[in-house]
């Protein structure tokens, strides 16, 4: 079986939920109250993904990029 290597963003929300992202496919996010279990979630998103579009119609990940901008905190 052939594999293919997607990119995840991470994030955590207000609560403490870990938010996951694949950003090869539109709309594929999923959450877990550990990494290990938004992983485990976004692979069943990513599973029907693959059903419907093939490795190469993927966005392509270009990489990430951090800016720097000035604080906007109330004085």
């Amino acid at each position: 079986m052939e594999t293919v290597h997607l990119p995840l963003i991470i994030e955590t929300d207000e609560d403490g939920v870990f938010i996951v992202s694949c950003p090869a496919f539109k709309g594929c996010h999923s959450y877990g109250k550990t990494i290990d279990e938004a992983i485990a979630n976004v692979r069943e998103v990513i599973a029907m993904c693959m059903e419907e579009e093939r490795p190469e119609q993927l966005n392509r990940f270009v990489g990430f990029r951090e800016i720097e901008v000035p604080s906007q905190t109330a004085g």
